[in-house]
């Protein structure tokens, strides 16, 4: 007869407790290398983002399932504003990565609730910000970036038996997403033009 299955969260405790036992002795197999594309539609604003395969260690993952694509664009009453023929709403890239950072800081509470064998009843994050585009828009020098965000704030309304308000705070913070946002990270940009752009002079 096989063993029942403990389940917390949606997840097997057991393949859980395996798993992080692996990735502790193995921190190289666990290591994710994740990467997006935007390509320009035509239209100021207007990206068609893809997302699609990664990596695993070192295997690269990649099927269909995996293939997503997302229309980028902005607010409709922004781009009446601001001259934008036939303005359309579309999802806008900032607020694309305050669903990522909501959903992403309900990942890291939920992983380690089930972890910690704590039961959740209901869990919503709730993220807004102040955005001044002045920086965007060239009407301020590229070193007033710091300024373009004010205000950002995370609200988690959660319920379950014997919470604990320090523990769920650490637990939010662990998220993925909420170190990508607050913490400084370098970016290595790159630009490449066609060869035939590039001047001699």
């Amino acid at each position: 007869m096989t063993a029942e299955r403990q389940l917390s969260h949606g997840i097997d405790l057991e393949t859980l407790d395996g798993f992080a036992a692996h990735a502790a002795e193995n921190p190289q197999a666990v290591r994710l290398g994740l990467g997006a594309s935007a390509t320009y539609e035509g239209t100021a604003a207007h990206s068609l983002a893809k997302v699609d395969s990664y990596e695993l260690g070192d295997e690269t993952i990649a099927r269909e399932t995996r293939e997503y694509t997302i229309p980028y664009g902005a607010w409709k009453e922004v781009l009446d504003a601001g001259g934008w023929v036939g303005g359309i709403d579309r999802l806008e890239p900032v607020e694309a990565a305050l669903s990522a950072l909501a959903a992403c800081i309900n990942v890291g509470i939920s992983i380690n609730a089930a972890a910690n064998g704590v039961d959740i009843d209901h869990l919503q994050t709730r993220v807004r910000t102040d955005f001044d585009p002045a920086v965007l828009f060239g009407l301020e020098e590229l070193k007033e970036a710091d300024s373009v965000f004010e205000n950002l704030t995370a609200e988690i309304e959660i319920d379950g038996d014997n919470l604990d308000q320090d523990l769920i705070d650490e637990w939010a913070r662990r998220a993925p997403v909420y170190t990508f946002v607050s913490l400084a990270q370098d970016v290595d940009m790159s630009v490449n033009t066609p060869a035939e752009m590039v001047s001699d002079d």
